[in-house]
């Protein structure tokens, strides 16, 4: 009896993918499979339940019981391993043992044993869940459409509980089909990857396209180009310097044109500030106040950071908050010796049990202490954004955040919107996103095979800031502010507010001038087109392609187009300090053309010689303080996704479950995903650059009480 339920070897090279159509009666499995199997060109496996019932209510006028279940599967494996034979690189099962397995169950509260082994052990690349999302068809062997979703829900938990790779499939008979198509499509490239059904269902399942991890994985077999340096770019080549009086009069500039713009104040917030409190968590991992002194341990590991943080202690926005917590802890507080004091203190800040601080996001933390309150980072962007980002008395301010922390943000927010938009008269919209799960990519072993964590499953990583390029796709303003979330002073707004207003005063300048030639262009008789050629190399930087002049007038006019139908980004800069991070170059690519780009240091060339004499000599640094325009002349939104330079990401080293995994990471926001962007840098004082990259930096003037 058991070897009327094997099931057929589909081994080798030249195996057929076998995918189960599964799911509750009137779902929808016979017409995707019969059509599925039409578009493959390749053989179905019909329902052989349909005929045998059909067969039996006709002779007998009996309808399917218990002692059925058998013979239905019997002839339903039969049917199977016949088109085994005749199938074409697929095989589409109408039906299969697991579903006449779970009818069985749920009908007759019983399942054969012989038929419960083998639905278990029978194997299709993947199952097809079809959902209860289409109209119920009446004939006179199904049962009534009552409870369906209890028993859908039975399948869908059968798959579950037995392991089984299955894509759930809704929508219309149409949209079923091309989803369908699709992915039996991809499954076929995960396959011949070597990848499993089940490392394809977590993949689809994440979001991510199958195309996406085959460039990945390319790109760590085969490395990732580097930038090529040209020169850095200094002030009068490649970056504007002003003067006060002319900061002042682009700023004016931009308050008298503002009204017809939506503004939007676009912030990057950081996950968990980890790297903030890095040696502090190295310090108390390391650390036995039973067995050395905090002083020894300073010597010992040359700890300069840790002795500053404790020299500084009382000077830092939470200290009074945290003491106040170690007083009621330890009510002799105030007699423990020293080391003790400084020990608990870290300890608490740290502890997921107190203060968490490393876990939590930046822009939560205490940041600058005032006379009658403690602001932290998000309140002093909410300032800001009333200050510089706003129009006909709105503005719109938008984070991106990890998703476990939009709560916090939200806390903050209640109390701190209401007094912003007070004090200032503006109203304030607050939005929130996040980094979109399909921008993770997949993590691999120093061979560069996919890596695996410890339950077998493949590891993602998330893809960088560059991810949120998508972020920014989305937002529906005309000119967008960018600033990080740790970049902000106190008691320095006014002065800021300037600077970032100038910035979007060139933007606006420089956008009114390209919008005109570009209509013109529209509608262009003339050849000469010399003043639009000097406005674009000259103004904008762009350096047009070395035949140019030889070109027909159409296809002069069309290059012009081409090249200034493009979004805007202004960016300040700030002189180099030895900061470490991007700076602004001439970046020559791979056909030879050469643009502004902001590069970081993981894209250059640090064997080439010369390339790192390029690099060391650049006479600024990005502060990521960017004036973006983010729509066309005709008022239509860029599709963002459009200008990037994909050649640009990085592939990076990251410890996971105490190995070493590579990891890739998209082209940065401000680096290659803006890279086709029309790029103009402004030299702009330090005053507005004052990060915090580790928690000592609120020790710094722009961070304390003035």
């Amino acid at each position: 009896m058991e070897k009327k339920l094997k099931q057929l070897s589909n081994k080798g090279d030249l195996a057929i993918l076998k995918i189960a159509l599964f799911g509750p009666e009137s779902t929808g499995k016979t017409t995707l499979a019969k059509e599925l199997a039409e578009h493959f060109q390749t053989a179905f496996v019909p329902e052989f339940a349909r005929d045998y019932l059909q067969e039996k209510w006709d002779t007998s006028g009996q309808i399917c019981d218990v002692n059925d279940m058998l013979p239905i599967a019997y002839g339903q494996l039969n049917l199977e391993n016949q088109s085994l034979v005749s199938a074409n690189k697929f095989l589409f099962c109408d039906t299969n043992l697991m579903v006449t397995k779970v009818f069985s169950e749920v009908y007759y509260n019983f399942c054969d044993p012989l038929l419960d082994k083998a639905a278990r052990k029978h194997e299709y690349d993947l199952f097809f869940l079809t959902d209860i999302d289409v109209p119920w068809e009446k004939d006179d062997l199904r049962d009534k459409p009552e409870g369906r979703a209890t028993v859908f829900s039975v399948f869908k938990q059968s798959l579950i509980d037995n392991n089984k790779p299955f894509i759930t499939i809704s929508g219309t008979k149409k949209q079923r089909l091309e989803k369908a198509i699709q992915i039996v499509d991809d499954l076929a490239k995960a396959k011949k990857m070597g990848l499993s059904s089940h490392d394809f269902v977590q993949i689809f399942e994440h979001g991510i396209s199958i195309d996406n991890i085959i460039s990945q994985l390319d790109l760590f077999k085969n490395g990732i180009s580097k930038a090529i340096l040209v020169e850095p770019a200094m002030v009068s080549k490649g970056i504007l310097k002003l003067s006060e009086k002319d900061f002042q009069a682009k700023a004016d500039f931009f308050d008298a044109n503002k009204a017809n713009f939506k503004l939007e104040k676009f912030v990057p917030a950081s996950g968990a500030a980890s790297r903030m409190f890095k040696f502090l968590n190295e310090f108390l991992n390391e650390f036995d106040i039973e067995k050395e002194t905090i002083n020894a341990y300073i010597n010992r590991k040359k700890a300069s950071e840790l002795s500053i943080f404790i020299v500084g202690m009382n000077k830092f926005p939470f200290f009074e908050t945290v003491y106040l917590k170690l007083k009621s802890k330890f009510p002799n507080f105030d007699s423990l010796e020293r080391d003790y004091k400084n020990y608990y203190f870290i300890k608490y800040l740290l502890s997921p049990d107190y203060f968490d601080f490393a876990n939590k996001p930046k822009g939560v933390l205490p940041f600058h202490r005032y006379t009658a309150h403690i602001a932290t980072a998000i309140e002093e962007h909410f300032y800001e954004c009333a200050n510089y980002s706003s129009s006909n008395g709105k503005a719109s301010l938008h984070f991106t955040v990890s998703e476990s922390h939009k709560m916090l943000f939200e806390d903050i927010e209640k109390n701190t919107k209401k007094k912003v938009e007070k004090e200032s008269g503006i109203a304030i919209e607050t939005h929130y996103s996040f980094q979109n799960k399909s921008t993770d990519t997949i993590a691999v072993n120093l061979n560069n095979k996919p890596f695996r964590e410890e339950n077998g499953k493949l590891l993602f990583r998330p893809g960088g800031h560059g991810a949120l390029i998508e972020n920014l796709n989305s937002l529906g303003a005309d000119i967008v502010f960018i600033k990080n979330i740790d970049n902000v002073a106190q008691n320095r707004i006014k002065s800021i507010e300037m600077y970032k207003k100038a910035l979007a005063g060139i933007l606006t300048e420089l956008q009114q001038q390209v919008f005109r030639y570009l209509n013109e262009m529209d509608h262009f008789q003339e050849d000469d087109l010399n003043e639009i050629v000097a406005f674009a190399t000259n103004e904008l930087n762009i350096e047009l392609e070395e035949n140019f002049r030889k070109y027909k007038l159409e296809y002069k006019i069309d290059y012009l187009k081409t090249i200034l139908d493009r979004p805007i980004r202004v960016c300040g800069m700030v002189k180099n300090e030895g900061e470490a991070g991007g700076g602004p170059f001439w970046v020559r690519d791979n056909r030879g053309n050469h643009s502004l780009q902001i590069v970081e240091t993981s894209q250059v060339d640090l064997v080439n010689e010369n390339q790192v004499k390029i690099l060391s000599s650049s006479t600024h640094f990005n502060p990521v303080d960017l004036v973006c325009g983010i729509r066309n002349y005709k008022n239509e939104k860029f599709d963002l996704t459009q200008f990037i330079d994909h050649n640009s990401g990085f592939i990076v080293e990251k410890n996971s479950y105490g190995k070493i995994v590579k990891s890739y990471e998209l082209p940065g926001l401000w680096n290659g995903a803006m890279a086709k962007w029309i790029t103009v840098f402004v030299e702009v004082p330090l005053i507005t650059f004052n990060p915090v990259k580790t928690v000592n930096d609120l020790l710094k003037t722009a961070h304390q009480p003035q």
